[in-house]
């Protein structure tokens, strides 16, 4: 018979409704240990690998859940010793998003490993010594290379979070440079694309070359820019009264610089808003 304990009252129940979500066919018995806390029994229906493939996954899903933040957390400062409560968040949520991540740079910056599945088989390792399994003994004294993954996940997440840093004060220089500017043209439309096109008040698409003239005239080395940036660079020359970006991502990462930048001056519009339609048919 296989027993399994937790000292969590909150965890037993993940694990319970973790199990019965996806294996309904497996029996146990549930009462409390005056020293272990809650216990588990298993009752003899399904081979032992078996068992122990599942036991080993829900406690891997119970990990992640209950177990993952705090063991982050203690890395981020025992390990590298941040202390402000807000640079330890925000270290926390991306390395969070570098181990459960869906999109392509989450995958590549863990190299496409599945966590998860990893955690599983340092269960089933320990799972598969004993008949009898204490799940915070596992967590505390048998996970050392998913902890010793984590740190390097957390390191990952720093230099992420550094570069946010080093992005919101590009920003923040250029938001500052823009409010002492005197105002340019009076709108700029922005159609979105792998680089924006601009179109003047009348519906002209602006040619780089006539962008480049603009550009030169700006010292943009100031803040940073060069005048062979065609997406930023020519609205910080430009100064617009107004912003209107048409396009189908407002969370697009050079849209959003410019409406961080530009911010109550920026609209944004669906593409089908777009005001030259000619233009969208000719192109």
């Amino acid at each position: 018979m296989v027993e399994v304990f937790f000292e969590s009252d909150k965890e037993v129940i993940s694990f319970c409704e973790f199990l019965f979500r996806k294996h309904k066919q497996v029996e146990l018995n549930w009462k409390t240990d005056e020293r272990w806390g809650n216990h588990l029994k298993f009752i003899d229906q399904l081979p032992k690998n078996e068992l122990v493939d599942i036991i080993a996954g829900t406690m891997a899903n119970v990990f992640m859940t209950h177990r993952l933040g705090t063991m982050i957390k203690r890395i981020i400062k025992d390990y590298y010793y941040y202390t402000e409560h807000e640079e330890i968040e925000r270290i926390h949520d991306l390395t969070h998003w570098i181990i459960t991540g869906e999109d392509d740079e989450s995958k590549r910056l863990r190299e496409h490993k599945n966590e998860v599945i990893f955690l599983k088989s340092l269960f089933i390792a320990n799972l598969k010594e004993s008949f009898e399994f204490h799940f915070d003994s596992i967590v505390n004294f048998r996970l050392k290379p998913f902890k010793d993954q984590l740190i390097t996940y957390v390191g990952l997440a720093i230099d992420e979070f550094k570069r946010e840093e080093d992005h919101q004060a590009f920003v923040d220089m250029l938001r500052a440079y823009v409010l002492k500017k005197q105002p340019g043209v009076p709108v700029i439309h922005i159609l979105q694309g792998n680089s924006f096109a601009f179109f003047k008040q009348d519906g002209k698409r602006m040619s780089n070359i006539e962008l480049r003239v603009l550009m030169k005239k700006e010292p943009l080395y100031i803040v940073g820019l060069h005048d062979n940036e065609f997406n930023l660079a020519p609205l910080i020359a430009m100064a617009p009264e107004k912003l209107k970006i048409y396009g189908d991502d407002p969370s697009e990462p050079k849209t959003l610089t410019v409406i961080n930048v530009f911010q109550e001056k920026v609209d944004f519009e669906p593409i089908s808003n777009f005001p030259f339609s000619y233009y969208l048919k000719n192109d």
